[in-house]
């Protein structure tokens, strides 16, 4: 039962959490702006090369990516909670701030990447926003990359 978790908790892991993580970065990237404003830089600032022009097929394509590999994503804490209870793991420090480090990866995604990513597409902006937005979903990143660093590092295991 074990390793069946584990290979649940990884998988769901790798699939979901990297999809909306790649999702969240590359999505201010293609979000549209107001007029004048290219990929990744300022008003004024050298044209960008067609392929980095913005898209908004792409950026309404990575909205619904974040929502929906978000969404599965609840699959890893709840495997992991399982296979913790299962391998009597719940005491340890290591997953109790894997989790609280989840549980604000999640309410990141929740509560700001996802809406200011709808607000975006609803509204463009002069890049401003998007910026912010970029720099959340390093956030977000950079939780998970520590979530990933308590599980193979595991600070404190019993064993």
């Amino acid at each position: 039962m074990e390793k069946l978790l584990l290979s649940l908790h990884v998988l769901a892991g790798i699939v979901f959490v990297g999809g909306s993580a790649v999702a969240a970065s590359l999505f201010p990237r293609y979000a549209p702006v107001s007029i004048g404003v290219p990929a990744g830089g300022a008003p004024g600032d050298a044209p960008p090369p067609a392929s980095e022009e913005r898209n908004r097929a792409v950026a309404v394509a990575l909205h619904r990516i974040t929502r929906g590999y978000s969404v599965f994503g609840l699959v890893v804490p709840v495997v992991g909670i399982a296979l913790a209870v299962v391998q009597g793991r719940m005491g340890e420090i290591w997953i109790n701030i894997s989790m609280v480090l989840t549980a604000a990866a999640g309410g990141l995604l929740a509560v700001q990447i996802y809406p200011r990513q709808r607000d975006a597409l609803a509204e463009p902006g002069d890049g401003k926003g998007l910026r912010t937005l970029s720099m959340l979903a390093g956030i977000y990143n950079l939780l998970w990359a520590a979530v990933v660093v308590l599980m193979i590092v595991r600070p404190g295991a019993y064993r």
